[in-house]
């Protein structure tokens, strides 16, 4: 079994008014992860999602990508110990 980690990102780009958040929260329960996406005020989209490691970074590559009319810029991304803190992974408003 792979260990469970934590992916924290901050994607730039045309990422707001794109369906970016209803995109990632639909690759993150097809890939059985955790977490919550929301837009950030500077105009970023912030995803945090745990899960076993090859999944998030299969979730990072398909956010890279992005859904059609987004335009990623760049992906800042960190690893993290693993919190068990999420039971679903969701959009967040705030």
């Amino acid at each position: 079994m792979l260990t469970a980690r934590r992916l924290s990102a901050i994607v730039h780009g045309r990422v707001q008014g794109v369906f970016f958040r209803d995109f990632t929260q639909r690759q993150a329960w097809d890939l059985g992860l955790t977490g919550y996406v929301r837009n950030l005020p500077d105009g970023t989209v912030e995803a945090v999602a745990e899960g076993p490691q090859d999944a998030l970074e299969e979730l990072l590559e398909r956010i890279r990508l992005g859904p059609p009319g987004a335009r990623v810029d760049s992906v800042n991304f960190r690893w993290e110990d693993h919190s068990m803190e999420f039971d679903r992974f969701e959009v967040r408003y705030r």
